[in-house]
């Protein structure tokens, strides 16, 4: 596996980056709410197909408001367009920044990982040619992969 992650990030761009999107919280918390996750799975979803739709709704509902329901809120309406238009660029940048940090930590993550377990293997490995002080590493470092092994069913003699 390529290292790709070959760097280190300063401790104070990482204090700056948290600074930053701990002020944009504070800054939208009076202006953001938080859905259950039924409430989530409830809702109808805007998408992109779904937006030229609504637009197009609003428009008419503006030009020709005879058809428009009596119980329908138009100033609510018109309210939640806005605050979804003035919000969108804002969630772009957002989930543009979080496919990034997601990426980057599974990549470091991913590289960490194959590191480990080579030198689990090396272990290991000098653990069964009796090398001194290599069995005590090993087994603190099976236990990873002992829990997985007991979760999985023994095979039966059938299947074998």
């Amino acid at each position: 596996m390529d290292n790709k992650i070959n760097f280190s990030i300063p401790p104070e761009v990482i204090a700056e980056a948290a600074t930053k999107l701990n002020e944009v919280t504070k800054i939208l918390k009076p202006y953001l709410i938080a859905l259950t996750p039924t409430e989530r799975h409830d809702l109808p979803k805007m998408s992109d197909g779904t937006l030229p739709f609504v637009q197009k709704c609003l428009d008419y509902c503006q030009s020709n408001p005879e058809f428009a329901p009596s119980y329908l809120d138009f100033s609510g309406l018109m309210s939640d367009m806005k605050v979804y238009n003035q919000l969108m660029p804002i969630f772009r940048l957002a989930e543009q920044l979080e496919n990034k940090l997601n990426d980057t930590t599974m990549e470091v993550g991913a590289e960490s990982y194959i590191s480990a377990l080579s030198y689990y293997n090396s272990v290991k490995m000098a653990a069964n040619m009796n090398v001194p002080g290599a069995k005590a590493i090993y087994e603190d470092l099976k236990k990873r992969f002992a829990k997985e092994r007991a979760a999985s069913p023994a095979p039966t003699p059938e299947s074998n």
